[in-house]
């Protein structure tokens, strides 16, 4: 309102006091590409100490959508230095728990602790992430419940929308990786608009190209007959507000197409046949 009215401001620039970071807990994958991971938070408990603040809407039991954006929380750490901080935040990371679906805790974590990070001067830079950080992070497997039987324990959850209502459904997470063809025709016909949410890395079983997880449809770049090379783009499509390129795992010829625009796909299902 004073530089409005033609006056001076009235006062400096703040002085400069310590050092802080900011991590985003979000519900992605990161040993998978950080591909869109939906669920429901099994457990939370976060960090607390010391210079440590945490904004978060969820708790233990909530479930995160696949219509909505992907972030948990947000996890902020302070200390007098930067390497203050960088311990505080190390800690902080490895008391944080997240249970019940995958987060970006331990992409966070390896970061904290990776050398180029924490060198003071620091050798990091905008595109360090995509050109020069090592992933070696494993994909998430949820752990099976505490006394649950072994058919129970390879379990996983699917969000779904159905006549309007968001809907948990659980399902043999072979469902997830292996495409069952008794379930493929169902698949190919559905018999509603079901939105959910999904990624975008190539999975196949054999000719099959399928849907690495849940995902809505929002473009068919293939016809039927189509002949395609491996790497050409055959669907996009969208979980948590982003969209993810499918691409075919095999050159051929493209049969069989059970995607189309609007169609929510969980965790492999089928997309398309691509055969010689």
């Amino acid at each position: 309102f004073r530089i409005a009215d033609g006056e001076e401001l009235g006062y400096g620039d703040p002085e400069l006091r310590g050092h802080s970071f900011e991590f985003r807990i979000n519900g992605e994958d990161p040993g998978r590409g950080f591909l869109p991971a939906p669920g429901t938070v099994t457990l939370f408990e976060p960090p607390s100490g010391p210079g440590v603040r945490l904004d978060a809407g969820v708790e233990s039991g909530s479930v995160i959508g696949p219509a909505w954006d992907s972030l948990l929380a947000k996890l902020v750490v302070t200390g007098r230095t930067r390497a203050e901080a960088l311990q505080r935040a190390a800690r902080a990371l490895d008391e944080f728990r997240v249970e019940g679906m995958a987060t970006a805790i331990p992409f966070h974590r390896a970061v904290v602790r990776d050398p180029a990070f924490t060198a003071d001067p620091f050798r990091i830079h905008t595109r360090w992430i995509e050109t020069e950080f090592v992933n070696g992070i494993e994909a998430f497997t949820a752990a099976p419940a505490a006394g649950a039987e072994p058919e129970a324990a390879g379990r996983e959850t699917v969000v779904v929308e159905v006549g309007g209502h968001r809907l948990e459904v659980s399902l043999p997470a072979v469902l997830g990786r292996v495409p069952d063809r008794t379930l493929v025709a169902a698949a190919a016909t559905p018999r509603s608009r079901r939105r959910t949410a999904g990624g975008a890395v190539p999975a196949a079983s054999g000719d099959t190209l399928t849907s690495p997880m849940q995902g809505t449809v929002v473009k068919v770049a293939v016809a039927e007959g189509q002949t395609v090379e491996k790497g050409d783009l055959v669907v996009v499509l969208e979980a948590m507000k982003m969209e993810q390129p499918l691409a075919a795992h095999r050159s051929g010829t493209v049969t069989g197409i059970a995607a189309e625009v609007g169609q929510a796909l969980a965790a492999g299902a089928p997309v398309c046949d691509i055969k010689d």
